[in-house]
């Protein structure tokens, strides 16, 4: 990681966080709970917005991390292309920092491999580069990973580098009343996504025609599935769990839910609780705090993992 001194924008978000008091970055607040509440006085500032620059023909986007994600979407769905970032409101970095996957994360992957390169403003108010344009420039420490669902408390995105998919050729919506969701998933190669609330299983199939095709003739040896275009609703609470411990849904309070099978997230009607973190990850989790922010300045009061 180097210090980045060259964009104005970025230099002026720089020098607005500054190097001393708490401070913390405020999108549009609707993951704003996440990790535990601020610490009362935390100042609070706002990054800068807008498509800094969109390469198709790499699949790649450089973007400032205030700008909201519909705006992004609407820009690549021009291209025919889409990024693994959640599809509802709110910013590029607010997702970021949350670590928050899109729905159909089986077939676009996780948010955390999506990007390519962070800029983000350190405890000391410098400009830092991490990562680099593509994968295959990126060696050593892997910073973009770590500054993911890191909820802003090792530093604060400026601007990122996101690798963008194509938007499929097909894509079909199935639902059965009496599919095993665990079976669907060890039988098909690469739904986009499976849902389950309990009772029923949603069913994502993307591709060409032959591929889906293929697809959904694996599903009828499982289940009646028929073909709709009504999504499951998704209750207000997103909820973390290994992917194993879908299986026993029951043994937490959920109230009710809808589970991502294969991906680990579930929403539920009632908020997870608080968690405490292995003790090996809080040592790990305390020490790159100390190493990024050794004073605590930035988004006091947030802790990732525990809520």
């Amino acid at each position: 990681m180097s210090p980045e001194v060259t964009d104005p924008i970025l230099v002026d978000f720089a020098a607005e966080i500054g190097d001393s008091g708490p401070v913390t970055i405020a999108g549009s607040k609707t993951r704003w709970d996440t990790g535990g509440p601020l610490v009362a006085g935390t100042r609070e500032v706002k990054a800068p917005a807008g498509i800094v620059e969109y390469r198709p023909e790499e699949m790649t986007v450089r973007v400032l991390a205030g700008t909201d994600v519909s705006v992004l979407d609407q820009v690549l769905r021009k291209a025919g292309q889409q990024t693994a970032l959640p599809k509802r409101s709110g910013t590029v970095g607010g997702a970021l920092a949350v670590g928050e996957n899109c729905l159909p994360t089986l077939g676009r992957g996780r948010i955390r491999a999506s990007l390519l390169q962070v800029k983000y403003v350190s405890a000391d108010g410098l400009l830092v580069t991490g990562g680099g344009t593509t994968v295959k420039n990126v060696s050593g420490f892997d910073l973009p990973r770590l500054m993911v669902g890191s909820l802003g408390t090792l530093g604060l995105f400026g601007e990122v580098l996101l690798r963008t998919n194509p938007t499929p050729e097909l894509s079909v919506l199935a639902r059965a009343e009496d599919a095993d969701p665990f079976q669907v998933m060890d039988a098909l190669l690469k739904p986009n996504m499976i849902l389950w609330d309990g009772k029923a299983t949603w069913v994502e199939l993307i591709g060409n025609q032959s591929a889906v095709e293929a697809e959904a003739d694996k599903l009828t040896k499982i289940a009646t599935f028929a073909e709709t275009v009504i999504p499951p609703k998704l209750p207000p609470h997103r909820w973390s769990l290994t992917p194993a411990e879908l299986r026993n849904v029951a043994d937490h309070d959920t109230g009710s839910f809808v589970a991502s099978i294969g991906v680990g997230t579930l929403w539920g009607t009632k908020p997870q609780p608080a968690r405490t973190l292995d003790r090996g990850v809080a040592v790990l989790h305390e020490r790159m705090k100390a190493q990024f922010d050794p004073t605590g300045r930035l988004n006091p009061g947030r802790t990732p993992g525990v809520l």
